[in-house]
């Protein structure tokens, strides 16, 4: 068997000889014999006694009679707050053309809305169906605010908006647009998923159903007449910066015009709208 295979005591419990007592040594003489291991326990025993009693009567010392000793430092001032700048209120204004497109309302009114848009676009139609007839009634009806629609199909999403803007440039030929635009609108989501052929024969039933010269206004559609104009105001917007519909600018050609982007709810408008005024 090798070395370690080997169990090995622990040298903890190896035993020592004991003392041999002075009764032991002289056997005649009187004594206590006190073993080792007896001894131990009474020097251990005393010394923890000795320990507890120093810990209480120092605990007892600390807690009456020691006062904690606490120096008084001068606090440090507080660091002074820079004031915070106050949020710019002044309004980026940009100038807008009107060009010649159609206006809702008194031309000399004295606030302008230029209105950005799609025919196929849902916020659009959103705008048109929940906040156009309460700026209507509130601001264009009583001579405060004119609408300008521009054109801004979104051609690579809408497939039809191009076309629908070119129909509703040949009904202004007719001094039509305001009721085809609604009719548009109110239409979206019969033409918007079709093919570009029955899209164009759904705008020249529209035609017909307002009793414009249909003969003028298919002619007018099935060539085009007016895609460089809607090219223009789809330039122009995209100088304005205009990257989706509806977009809107409000203010006058004097002072400049304020942008307010997305179908946003009535209220919206007419904070700008007042404050324009005022």
């Amino acid at each position: 068997m090798s070395s370690d295979e080997i169990a090995k005591p622990n040298p903890d419990e190896i035993s020592k000889p004991a003392e041999i007592s002075e009764s032991a040594k002289n056997p005649g003489s009187e004594g206590i014999t006190v073993k080792k291991s007896t001894y131990k326990m009474l020097i251990v025993g005393i010394t923890v006694s000795l320990i507890v009693v120093a810990f209480f009567s120092g605990y007892t010392l600390g807690s009456q009679t020691v006062e904690p000793l606490i120096i008084q430092q001068n606090p440090m001032p507080p660091t002074p707050q820079q004031p915070t700048q106050a949020p710019s209120t002044e309004e980026t204004r940009i100038f807008v053309s009107l060009s010649d497109d159609p206006i809702k309302g008194d031309p000399n009114a004295p606030v302008t809305i230029v209105e950005f848009s799609d025919f196929q676009c849902p916020f659009c139609a959103r705008f048109f169906a929940q906040t156009l007839p309460q700026i209507q009634q509130d601001y264009i009806d009583s001579g405060k605010v004119k609408l300008v629609f521009r054109d801004f199909p979104l051609e690579s999403i809408h497939a039809n908006a191009r076309a629908a803007s070119i129909a509703g440039e040949c009904a202004d030929d007719q001094k039509m647009f305001w009721q085809y635009h609604d009719k548009l609108f109110e239409g979206q989501t019969q033409w918007a998923s079709l093919s570009a052929n029955d899209a164009a024969n759904t705008f020249q039933q529209y035609a017909s159903e307002l009793e414009l010269n249909s003969e003028n206004f298919n002619s007018c559609l099935n060539s085009q007449k007016y895609s460089d104009e809607v090219n223009q105001d789809f330039q122009n917007g995209a100088n304005y910066g205009v990257t989706g519909t509806p977009a809107f600018f409000i203010g006058n050609d004097k002072d400049g015009y304020v942008t307010l982007i997305g179908a946003k709810p009535y209220s919206a408008f007419q904070q700008v709208i007042d404050k324009e005024l005022s």
